[in-house]
């Protein structure tokens, strides 16, 4: 094997300080393995991270992305989790393993793959044995690698935390990867699902994935119409991506103690709304910074079993991420992947 690799850095914020560098393959250390990476996925939150920080202190020369799917090649002392050449993907958040996440309330616990820890945009890299999962047996490595932040926020949200119910209705805002997969696990959960956006094909690709409604935000008041297709009562759950003024909405159309998920700030890191329908309808507002280990397991599991298959808007070279942020920059339907 040769002792040199391709690796992204970032010296600097902002997308003019990536270059893509050859280094040593590191040596995984007691507890850790070493994993060949196959493919990576983008989130918003790479881009945000990339441009500006995203309020998190970098330690440049720093590595972006957090997820990744590939296999494993070699073990440190004490590794029992895998063996050499298991598949696997990563954990977003790599020692929240189950329970009540981590932190306190003047630091909140987001210790992440490209935030507070070295991201993954190389062609190897040296992690815990905790911070991976056993990747699908039904998915390729690029489908794979969608999984760790966007497929497991639409899980938690709903699943995990939602206890999603058969016969409740979802409302979907937007067409990126969390809403995608929110699409799917809402419509094998049983429920009844909504979507919003403002591109009317896109709201077409999202019927024919099996999405009951579709609604376009540039057509009127989405929430009014969210309202009058459930006959008056609302939606049960609503994942909020825009934040802003949208949030006043997702207040409106939500049903007498539905529950909002908040994941995104599309639009704006404010949330803006009225008290009222909070207070009188007794809902819920629940951050939601992706999940758990195990949750991440327990969904593995129902991919395998439900047969789902993200979406995948585009897949670019290992060299080509410049332009695929520039892709991210465009909104696309589902996710963007690497190929390694």
């Amino acid at each position: 094997m040769t002792t040199l690799m391709k690796r992204w850095t970032l010296n600097g914020h902002g997308r003019d300080h990536l270059t893509l560098a050859e280094v040593p393959i590191p040596a995984p250390g007691p507890g850790e393995v070493l994993v060949k990476v196959s493919a990576l996925s983008l989130n918003y939150r790479d881009k945000m991270v990339i441009e500006e920080g995203m309020g998190l202190t970098l330690d440049f020369p720093f590595t972006p992305v957090s997820d990744l799917a590939g296999a494993i090649a070699g073990v440190g002392p004490g590794v029992t989790r895998f063996a050499g050449g298991e598949r696997v993907i990563s954990t977003f958040i790599p020692h929240w393993l189950d329970g009540p996440a981590i932190g306190s309330a003047a630091e909140p616990g987001y210790p992440t793959l490209g935030g507070k820890h070295q991201g993954v945009a190389a062609e190897y890299v040296v992690l815990s044995q905790e911070a991976l999962v056993a990747a699908p047996r039904s998915l390729t490595d690029l489908e794979a690698s969608t999984l760790p932040v966007a497929g497991l926020t639409a899980w938690f949200a709903l699943i995990e935390e939602g206890r999603l119910a058969p016969g409740e209705t979802v409302v979907v805002q937007g067409t990126g990867g969390v809403s995608l997969f929110g699409v799917q696990v809402a419509k094998a959960a049983g429920a009844r699902v909504i979507v919003t956006s403002g591109d009317e094909t896109k709201l077409r690709r999202a019927l024919e994935l099996s999405a009951d409604h579709g609604v376009s935000r540039s057509q009127g008041d989405w929430a009014q119409a969210v309202i009058e297709l459930t006959g008056g009562r609302g939606a049960d759950h609503i994942l909020e991506v825009a934040g802003g003024g949208n949030f006043d909405r997702s207040l409106r159309a939500a049903a007498v103690r539905g529950r909002i998920s908040v994941i995104g700030l599309l639009d704006s890191p404010e949330l803006r709304g009225t008290i009222f329908p909070l207070l009188l309808k007794q809902l819920s507002v629940r951050g939601v910074v992706v999940g758990h280990r195990r949750a991440l397991e327990d969904f593995v599991r129902f991919v395998e079993f439900s047969g789902l298959k993200p979406v995948i808007d585009r897949e670019f070279a290992f060299a080509d991420l410049p332009a695929a942020l520039a892709r991210l920059d465009a909104g696309p339907f589902g996710k963007i992947v690497l190929k390694v």
